[in-house]
Parts: structure tokens; C-alpha cells; sequence
């Protein structure tokens, strides 16, 4: 099944994640030209619960925006009765949910990432990489600069990066560790 979205607000979180959710670090800017793209989004199955405003989308879901590409085995999308929406991204069996976008500043630039799950919500733009979770952003195929830990977010609003060692966002001693690594900036990309 195939779903064609022009206005983002009623069924997803594209243009809020596509500004948010890749910007970790504050240093990456998802290409402005997908936000004037339709968004679509393809899956096997849709229930949507008009009276609950929970929308539930199954079986392989993929959503495209532009260049942002978002792969879940499902997705639930809840909307508040002040029109706000939180959703969830699960991954497959033995996968990862996984995003990929183009960022401005340069003719091959990238962010992409992994997650066991990723939540967004959009009132509060909050960010969620949850399990397992990865940041990475490239000049091509070059890694540039890398998070890696159990718990990934980002505050939008606060401009607030958290890693932490557990999968429920909290610190816990021995459990682990988060890894960023920066690699370091020529004049070219300093500029």
C-alpha cells in the first residue's frame, strides 16, 4: 500500500524530523529542499483509530522526503487533541530502524543512523534513538563524525544532546559507554 502525503502534519513528523532529529550535534542541517517535497509512505498495512487518533502502520514501512529515507518494520503515530503527534519507530526482527537524508553545505554530504527504536515527538520536539543506536554523518562515504551509544536524543528546542550507556536514557554505572568521535576539520569544511 502506497500513501501520498502533501501536508506532513496529518499523518507524520517529516519536516520536524528532518530538522530536528539529525541535528546531534548542532553542526548538521537536513537539506532545506525536502521540505517543500511530498512526503510518502509506502507499507503493507494502515489502521488509523479515528476516535483514539492512533495510527498504526506495519509491514516493511518506508518513508521518502526528498532525500530523507526512513525504513521501520512499523511505525505508530498518536495524535494529541491538541493536534500534536508522537510517534514510534520499531525495527524489524534482527534489524534496525534506519535514516538517511542529504545535508546542506556541499554536493555529497549525509547523515544516517540506526536505531532498535526511535521516538519523536513533535510538540515537545524530542528525539529519541533508543537501543543499539547510531549517528553518523559523511562527506561521501567518508565517515566524518560519529555518536554511538544505548540512548541517543536530542532536545530541539533546548539544543540538548544526551548519550547515555542504557536504553531508558538514564546513566548507569558499568553498563557501557557512548562514543562520539569528531574527526577533525579542514579548512575546506570549516568554512
Amino acid at each position: 500500500m502506497r500513501l501520498t502525503i502533501f501536508n506532513a502534519r496529518d499523518i507524520f513528523f517529516t519536516l520536524l524530523l528532518s530538522s530536528s532529529l539529525f541535528a546531534v550535534t548542532g553542526q548538521v542541517h537536513a537539506e532545506k529542499a525536502d521540505s517543500q517535497k511530498e512526503m510518502t509512505i509506502d507499507t503493507e498495512h494502515v489502521v488509523r483509530d479515528g476516535k483514539t487518533g492512533v495510527s498504526t502502520l506495519t509491514g516493511n514501512v518506508i518513508i521518502t522526503r526528498g532525500t530523507l529515507l526512513v525504513k521501520a518494520a512499523r511505525a505508530v503515530i498518536t495524535t494529541t487533541p491538541d493536534n500534536f503527534q508522537h510517534v514510534t519507530l520499531f525495527c524489524p526482527p534482527g534489524g534496525k530502524v534506519t535514516f538517511r537524508q542529504k545535508r546542506d553545505g556541499g554536493p555529497d554530504l549525509w547523515v544516517d543512523g540506526e536505531a532498535d527504536k526511535i521516538e519523536y515527538d513533535e510538540k515537545t520536539e524530542f528525539a529519541k534513538f533508543i537501543s543499539k543506536a547510531k549517528v553518523r554523518y559523511l562527506d561521501g562515504k567518508k565517515v566524518t563524525d560519529e555518536q554511538d551509544g544505548e540512548f541517543l536524543s536530542y532536545d530541539s528546542k533546548n539544543d540538548v544532546f544526551v548519550g547515555t550507556n542504557s536504553n531508558n536514557g538514564e546513566s548507569v554505572a558499568g553498563a557501557g559507554r557512548v562514543r562520539i568521535t569528531i574527526q577533525p576539520r579542514t579548512d575546506k569544511q570549516g568554512k
